[in-house]
């Protein structure tokens, strides 16, 4: 698979459809796989944590999520072929699923939301089967029981897929830290979009989408939360991206 350096994290090029594509085929080819979508704020988190970067480097794919990442790419020479969100890529391999009868297991968020999102996913799209559901108790980091206990739940159904609702970078760390323990194909965090897909937190106009301003309407459903992400962090991430591209030219001159 083509990556993207961005940053120094490998940012795979596929888009959309491409990725629901390569889930079905690693299904259907009984591999397993370790998957990261990756906001901005994430890069950026990895750029100052070799733990991070190793679990973004060493998965078997990470997606593009925000359109920063693919202005990054094409600054850089090389284009990401497009954005991937959790809230867009749940969504459409739910419908290849309910096709191809995979099986999900569904684990995060708050109390009866998983729980919820399977109902509804199940009801629209006849033929896919959540087998799964868990929301553990709000932990920074969880006792080695309940991670047992997390791994029992799965391994005794042994989905296809793993869909983890931990927040970024938590999902990413707990998925990588136990994904060698774990009965799946597919292993990803997707965030928010749990509360998204039941709609408990709305998602941004598509207008807003398209000119990557989500995160604008995110700041705005929770600014206490997201405000140092958005305002704080965010902003030196394209600064930081002119600067990788001056010192890659610099380096071709040498050279």
């Amino acid at each position: 698979m083509k990556k993207s350096d961005i940053l120094g994290v490998k940012v795979s090029k596929y888009n959309l459809e491409e990725t629901t594509s390569y889930l079905a085929h690693s299904i259907d080819s009984g591999q397993k796989k370790r998957v990261c979508v990756t906001p901005v704020n994430c890069i950026l988190w990895a750029k100052n944590s070799d733990a991070l970067k190793q679990i973004y480097n060493s998965a078997d794919l990470v997606a593009a999520d925000g359109m920063p990442l693919i202005w990054a790419s094409r600054i850089l020479s090389r284009p990401v072929n497009g954005r991937v969100t959790g809230l867009d890529l749940l969504p459409e391999f739910s419908k290849i699923a309910a096709k191809k009868k995979y099986t999900f297991f569904f684990l995060g968020a708050s109390e009866g939301v998983a729980s919820r999102l399977a109902s509804k996913v199940m009801m629209e799209n006849p033929g896919l089967e959540v087998t799964g559901t868990y929301s553990p108790p709000f932990a920074e980091k969880f006792t080695g029981e309940e991670n047992q206990k997390i791994v029992d739940m799965i391994n005794a159904v042994s989905p296809n897929v793993l869909w983890v609702s931990l927040t970024a970078p938590k999902q990413d760390y707990w998925i990588y830290e136990h994904f060698n323990k774990l009965n799946v194909n597919i292993a990803i965090g997707i965030g928010a979009a749990f509360d998204v897909g039941v709609g408990d937190m709305k998602r941004a106009p598509l207008w807003m989408q398209k000119l990557g301003m989500e995160w604008l309407y995110r700041l705005y459903q929770e600014p206490k939360r997201l405000y140092r992400r958005y305002l704080i962090e965010a902003p030196v991430f394209m600064p930081m991206v002119l600067k990788q591209v001056l010192k890659e030219k610099i380096s071709k001159q040498k050279n």
